[in-house]
């Protein structure tokens, strides 16, 4: 079923973003890497198989692979509120060879019914949306007893970057800061432990693109004494 969508509820991406998103730049250096760094915080928690894996923003379909692989969803499903966008998803599915359902949707208003979901993955989708507070109520609704949320999102400190200023597009009264993020999922009432939380600062989420550490100018600074610009995260509903 395709459900209205709010042209408000988020903001649509430039075309140089919507061509990067589909290169295999951001596949190799951003997508691949925040799966990696999820799973490998999931650890143990991770079930052999699980039912149903929902894709939040999913965008062109580049992440449905990866969560085959890493998952094994018997039910993966893609939801996303362009349907251009959806097309080209659904020939990446097919290119791929990965059964998905996908749908034209909303992230604040989900057409799915309560505790239906095993694993929702959110990657740097929640920076696009308007009504954030919404949506993660309703990626908590959707999230069956024990459920997962893999998180991975930039922050204000990134968006509001001169580079992504000029090449891309988002609401940015409304982006977060690493920590106003995690503050959110728990407030919402998931659990978040401290070593399913990562930061990395990696060289495309800086304003010079890591160029000065590379050439040897300035050094990386350590957690804490830094602005972290991605925050990573595993979130549970509880049972």
């Amino acid at each position: 079923m395709e459900i209205p969508v709010n042209e408000h509820a988020y903001v649509a991406e430039t075309r140089f973003g919507i061509w990067f998103l589909g290169s295999p730049t951001w596949v190799k250096y951003v997508l691949e890497v925040a799966i990696a760094d999820l799973a490998r915080m999931l650890g143990t928690r991770r079930a052999p198989r699980y039912d149903v894996v929902l894709d939040v923003g999913c965008g062109q379909g580049q992440s449905f692979r990866l969560l085959k692989q890493q998952f094994s969803p018997r039910t993966l499903i893609g939801i996303d509120a362009d349907t251009e966008i959806l097309d080209k998803a659904r020939m990446q599915a097919t290119l791929d060879g990965v059964d998905v359902k996908l749908m034209l949707g909303n992230s604040a208003s989900l057409d799915l019914p309560d505790n239906s979901v095993d694993v929702l993955f959110c990657h740097q989708t929640f920076h696009h949306l308007v009504e954030q507070q919404k949506a993660i109520a309703e990626f908590y609704r959707v999230l069956k007893p024990g459920g997962v949320l893999l998180f991975a999102e930039s922050t204000r400190a990134y968006i509001h970057s001169w580079i992504i200023r000029l090449l891309f597009r988002h609401p940015m009264d409304v982006q977060k800061t690493a920590d106003e993020y995690l503050a959110l999922v728990r407030a919402t009432g998931f659990q978040v432990n401290p070593e399913q939380i990562s930061y990395p600062y990696l060289w495309w989420s800086r304003s010079d693109l890591g160029l000065l550490n590379r050439l040897g100018i300035r050094k990386t600074p350590p957690l804490g004494k830094r602005e972290e610009t991605l925050i990573n995260l595993i979130a549970i509903k509880p049972q």
